[in-house]
């Protein structure tokens, strides 16, 4: 008689948790943090492409400036580095039209999430 009334209040238990976990909204309030985090990491990542963008303008007056000098080992020091900096400038602009893509998709989901009723629970 214990065991069973004890499996019934063990399985009744852990039934409830499931489905309430599952019957459960979403945070809102994350969802709009994600959605920030997003704009954040898109706004950071177009300000790096920004810097390697100057950072390519540097290299390029160092290559110049060491060409006219005849100092052939730093200008090929300074195109390597220009090299690197594109990478890093193609690579950082990748990043922030993925970052703003998420942030899109995040608004609109939660947009739709929003405007969706809540979902009905218990017998009809």
């Amino acid at each position: 008689m214990r065991r069973s009334l004890f499996t019934a209040i063990l399985f009744g238990a852990a039934s409830l948790a499931a489905f309430g976990q599952a019957a459960s909204p979403t945070d809102a309030g994350q969802d709009h943090k994600d959605v920030r985090q997003d704009q954040r990491d898109a706004r950071q990542d177009t300000r790096d492409a920004r810097n390697d963008r100057s950072g390519m303008r540097q290299d390029r007056t160092d290559i110049r400036q060491d060409m006219k000098d005849g100092n052939f080992a730093d200008a090929a020091k300074d195109r390597k580095d220009l090299r690197q900096d594109r990478r890093d400038k193609k690579q950082d602009k990748k990043e922030a039209r993925q970052d703003r893509r998420e942030a899109r998709q995040d608004r609109h989901q939660n947009r739709t999430a929003m405007a969706r009723p809540a979902p009905r629970v218990g017998r009809r």
